[in-house]
């Protein structure tokens, strides 16, 4: 087990199976040092876990922990690529979309679900640059949607 997936373990989280695409993508694409993840959505068990609008039928609480979901599932599409999570040397980007009710303006603190597990379980890697954007709807109602890119160890 990686050291990644250690840390994982230590906060009672699994690394999940990666998440079966719903369009025509892939969930990772490695370009040189750099792996940019397709948006990742709120899967667990290949269902979503949740649907509506942060601000009206989703907490804001609760749509932090799905982003914390959403950033799981970001590092599985990463690790399908590389296959060891120990090669992520710096998370370069997150952007960050959350569903919003037209008059919340809390998407950063739901977004900090996912860069706090990234920080938490990478440490000073996990350390990056963010974007966290409201809109108007996402793929299958889904209150929340995250995307990373990273730079890896050269092979």
């Amino acid at each position: 087990m990686s050291r990644v997936e250690s840390k994982l373990a230590e906060l009672g989280l699994t690394l999940p199976p990666v998440a079966a695409p719903v369009a025509a993508y892939v969930p990772a694409v490695r370009s040189g040092e750099f792996v940019f993840t397709s948006g990742q959505l709120p899967v667990v068990g290949g269902k979503l876990v949740s649907t509506g609008k942060v601000g009206a039928e989703v907490s804001p609480e609760e749509a932090k922990e799905l982003a914390q979901t959403c950033a799981l599932n970001a590092l599985a599409a990463v690790k399908s690529v590389i296959g060891d999570l120990d090669l992520v040397e710096q998370v370069v980007k997150v952007v960050g979309f959350v569903a919003s009710a037209p008059d919340f303006i809390g998407q950063p603190a739901v977004i900090n679900g996912a860069s706090e597990l990234l920080g938490t379980v990478l440490g000073e890697a996990g350390v990056h640059a963010r974007s966290a954007v409201g809109v108007a709807v996402l793929p299958l109602d889904a209150p929340v949607e995250v995307e990373i890119q990273v730079r890896v160890k050269s092979a």
